[in-house]
């Protein structure tokens, strides 16, 4: 066995829906030799060349051959079984002699055979509950009388509940309770549940009904992550139309928010007021269970419990998701129609599926990850899109908090306390005052007092300061208090929650309280929280905002709390993982305070080391150097467990004109440092070259700046010089623009140009699109065919030295990384962030193998050995330097006119 696993498998081995071409072979052969022999592996695939299909076949081939190399050997176990269950042999069992340890043979030979029946036993075991599961599903599969049969019993379900609701609504309105105290029903959700610490809980209540059945075997399986629910999605599709469509158990995972079929939940908007909600309803039918159980006892509260959330319906769900492959949007509609939640459904398809396709956080976020039910330990985890994993990783783990929120969250809970102090239990009220204190400490931090409105405080000392974790919590004078005690009191009380119901009560302008002096409180609240929403915008200082900034507007009015339970939570870092950013403005609800994770590696290190194999994998994942050392070296991993492969494009050499740029028509040498590319001639120079190529490239110019103030700033020179009219003769000019929620409209105007100018002909020639480095549309935006003839890279996108997190950054690399061919590694990480943004940008115009474009990177500094060796290879070897301008335009008319004479 262990030869063939060396050999790795043999071109023919991979179904697949087409003859592969030669790189797709290379790249499933190389991908199963990692996955059988247990490596982290970091694959490059450029975009075209049919990396989804490559990683499906590739790794499902794999998966494949593993699981029928299990069954041969637990049938060879059972066999040895059956042959070797009957009792002792009378050699055995005589006790005649003994060994050096006193102990007779027959013992030892009794312990062994123990084991191995044990061994049977368990495989027996596990058989008897697969056949039944793949039983179950084959019924399904067959039995479409099945579906109808659960889908009527459900509902009659519905029925009776409904008619039962009714009756116990006309029972409900007999004569009233004179109770002391009393808050009408709605209210009632609003209380903290009494409070019970882990040290006090025996029994951890869960779904009671179902214990037995959540703890099915997790079978071996591929975890596939990636970015985005679209990119997830086209992952699904492709995975549909492969060889393994059929016979794959495939379960998508995705977060409430894109999952949850309860319309009063989902109308929340924001991810943090639906997990929150959703929390709260399972917790009441917990409740309602025991409280049933208890009836008679204590006056019932009636509390909202979601109807989706029924244990029956969900195993139908879990079900039918297992027998056919299934996308997020499919699996949506099946809830809706099962009147069962996909959100849970779907995690209880986990044991069973042979491939989850889930995003980044839920991965790569331990405390989401076990929430979630994924168990990593011996299974495959395939990262795609990876490019960006360590920002991914820093990201999902670094937490920010504003002094608006900060305030307005103290606020806001001082009033929830002093409204419900007799109702509340003494462990609640010790929590929320340790919660308070953190706040006023917090605030005090930043320069401010907690009682004033904070938009008016003007802090004196301005700047940003950064602290470890450790000093941060000596100089708040927190660090008596336990933090991990103080999040798992916020996680498991659902404290946010009953904070967001109480401000949405309480925070509307129409409601009014019962007592006076509770009157002029909660009338306070109302004006505080608009001084905090007028402050907000003018931070903001735009007049429209994104979904996703209406999003951050609705949680940081309505729930700080949520944002503050992220950095509280993150203060539990190790102090030599991350700092603590003070950042002091103006005023003291404009100031924040920032934790900043420095080494990802400790959050990865779980992962690679749980896993049988990790597969970071993506289109451009040069420069490989970081993930090698910051992520993989940093996590413990064994140098000789990492191996890399990477893979030419699928388009003729002929196909792509990549030239570096050293000066421009007027012999300008280009060298775009933040010193020189503010000069008048720099930003001339730029427009003669577009000027130039504008007149020789048909179809679609992608153009990309190092940012937006400079793109802005070298449109608003052309204008004024009249450049940018001489260019619009030639190409329509289109802007990147800034909200993400513009940029589908761009694009379509961008297309239907190109196209009108390619179907018309005369002077107009296509159009140009003015983008960004790090914007939207360098990543996840193909411009195939005439989107995108040329793409242009102006100057190097260094990312910018003064800020004081990438110094931090910098400082931490120098200390704890060794130096890599004589450069410090803070060096090494400002060319790699550089150089990475630079490959994902110039890789948008290469899509499929018919493709073709020409790529200029304009900077003499492109030509250094050091930035050339990190291109992609397959644009680095086919790359030209050129000295001057007349050579390279020579090439460019050259390559063009050659093409459009073939189309």
């Amino acid at each position: 066995m262990e030869s063939g696993a060396a050999a790795g498998p043999v071109a023919g081995r991979f179904p697949f829906p087409y003859t592969p071409y030669r790189i797709q072979e290379q790249f499933m052969e190389a991908l199963y030799g990692a996955l059988e022999a247990g490596r982290v592996g970091i694959f490059e695939s450029p975009t075209g060349t049919g990396k989804s299909l490559s990683l499906i076949c590739g790794a499902l081939a794999w998966l494949r051959d593993w699981e029928e190399k299990r069954r041969q050997e637990e049938a060879r176990l059972l066999a040895l079984g059956a042959g070797g269950q009957e009792a002792l042999s009378p050699q055995q069992a005589r006790p005649e002699s003994a060994d050096t340890a006193g102990q007779p043979d027959w013992v030892t030979a009794f312990v062994q055979k123990k084991e191995e029946r044990d061994i049977v036993d368990r495989l027996k075991e596990e058989q008897i509950r697969r056949k039944k599961r793949e039983d179950r599903l084959e019924k399904i599969r067959q039995n479409v009388q099945l579906k109808y049969a659960a889908k009527r019993k459900r509902c009659e379900e519905d029925e009776a509940k409904r008619l039962l609701q009714l009756s116990k609504e006309a029972l409900s309105q007999g004569p009233g309770e004179g109770a002391l105290d009393q808050l009408d029903h709605n209210e009632e959700e609003l209380i903290l549940a009494e409070y019970e610490s882990d040290d006090e809980k025996k029994v951890v209540s869960g779904l009671e009904e179902d214990d037995d059945d959540l703890e099915e075997e997790h079978v071996t399986k591929i975890y596939y992550c990636s970015r985005t629910h679209s990119q997830l999605s086209q992952f699904v599709r492709e995975v549909q139309k492969s060889p393994f469509g059929k016979d794959t158990r495939l379960v998508s995972l995705g977060s409430r928010q894109n999952l949850c079929v309860n319309e009063e939940v989902r109308r929340l908007g924001a991810l943090q007021l639906i997990n929150d909600r959703c929390m709260e309803m399972q917790k009441n039918k917990h409740e309602k269970k025991s409280n049933e159980e208890n009836e008679g006892k204590k006056r019932r509260v009636s509390r909202t419990v979601c109807p989706f959330y029924s244990f029956e319906q969900m195993q139908f769900l879990r079900d039918e998701v297992l027998v056919e492959v299934k996308d997020i949007e499919q699996l949506v509609s099946l809830g809706r129609e099962t009147k069962a939640c996909p959100y849970y459904g779907s995690r209880f398809a986990i044991p069973a599926a042979q491939l989850v396709v889930l995003p980044y956080q839920m991965l790569l976020h331990e405390p989401t990850r076990n929430a979630a039910g994924i168990k990593l330990k011996d299974q495959v985890v395939i990262i795609d899109e990876a490019h960006n994993l360590i920002d991914t990783i820093t990201c999902i783990h670094s937490a920010e908090v504003s002094g608006s929120q900060l305030c307005c969250a103290h606020s806001q809970l001082s009033q929830y306390m002093e409204r419900y102090r007799k109702r509340l239990k003494a462990k609640n009220l010790m929590y929320i005052k340790q919660i308070l204190y953190l706040l006023e400490q917090f605030v005090a931090m930043l320069g401010g007092n907690v009682n004033q409105n904070p938009g008016s405080q003007a802090v004196s000392q301005t700047g940003t300061v950064l602290k470890s974790i450790n000093d941060f919590l000596f100089q708040s004078q927190i660090d008596n208090i336990n933090l991990f005690k103080v999040q798992r009191y916020c996680e498991k009380s659902l404290i946010s929650r009953k904070l967001f119901g109480f401000v949405e009560r309480y925070g509307g302008p129409a409601s009014a309280v019962k007592t006076n002096k509770e009157n002029q409180k909660v009338a306070g609240l109302q004006d505080f929280l608009l001084t905090l929403q007028q402050g907000s915008d003018k931070e903001a200082g735009t007049p429209q905002s994104s979904p996703v900034e209406a999003e951050h507007d609705q949680l940081r009015t309505a729930s700080p709390l949520m944002q503050i339970e992220g950095f509280l939570s993150a203060l539990t870092n190790a102090n030599q993982d991350g700092r603590v950013i003070l950042n002091r403005q103006g005023t003291v609800g404009q100031s924040s305070l920032k934790f900043l994770l420095l080494n990802p590696a400790v959050h990865f290190a779980k992962v690679v080391e749980e896993c049988r194999a990790v597969i970071i994998a993506g289109g451009t994942m040069q420069p490989v150097a970081d993930f090698r050392e910051q992520l993989l070296c940093s996590a413990g991993v064994d140098p000789a467990r990492i191996m890399e492969f990477s893979c030419g494009h699928v388009i003729p050499p002929e196909n792509i004109l990549p030239i570096i740029l050293c000066s421009g028509p007027s012999n300008q040498q280009l060298e775009f440092t933040y010193q020189t590319r503010d000069l008048p001639q720099m930003m001339d120079e730029t427009g003669r070259i577009l000027c130039n190529l504008c007149n020789v490239i048909p179809g679609g110019v992608v153009c990309f700046f190092p940012s937006y103030e400079y793109e802005k700033q070298v449109y608003g020179h052309w204008e004024k010089s009249g450049l940018l009219s001489r260019l619009a003769a030639r190409k329509k000019i289109f802007q990147e623009p800034k909200k993400a929620n513009q940029v589908d409209q761009v694009l379509v105007e961008y297309a239907k140009c190109i196209k009108r100018c390619s179907q018309t002909g005369g002077q107009m020639t296509g159009a140009l699109l003015l983008s960004v480095v790090g914007g939207k549309m360098s990543e996840g935006i193909n411009f195939s065919d005439d989107l995108g003839r040329c793409v242009i890279m102006v100057g190097m996108p260094y990312p910018n030295i003064k800020s004081p997190e990438l110094q931090e950054k910098m400082t931490w690399l120098d200390k704890t990384m060794p130096r890599a061919g004589g450069q410090a590694p803070s060096r090494v990480l400002i060319e790699n962030l550089c150089m990475k943004a630079v490959n994902q940008s110039i890789g948008r115009a290469i899509r499929h193998q018919k493709d073709f474009a020409s790529i200029l990177l304009l900077d003499h500094r492109y030509a250094r050995p050091a930035i050339f060796n990190k291109l992609p290879q397959w644009i680095r070897e086919r790359t030209q330097v050129k000295p001057a301008f007349g050579s390279a335009f020579a090439e460019l008319r050259k390559f063009h006119r050659g093409k459009l004479d073939a189309l």
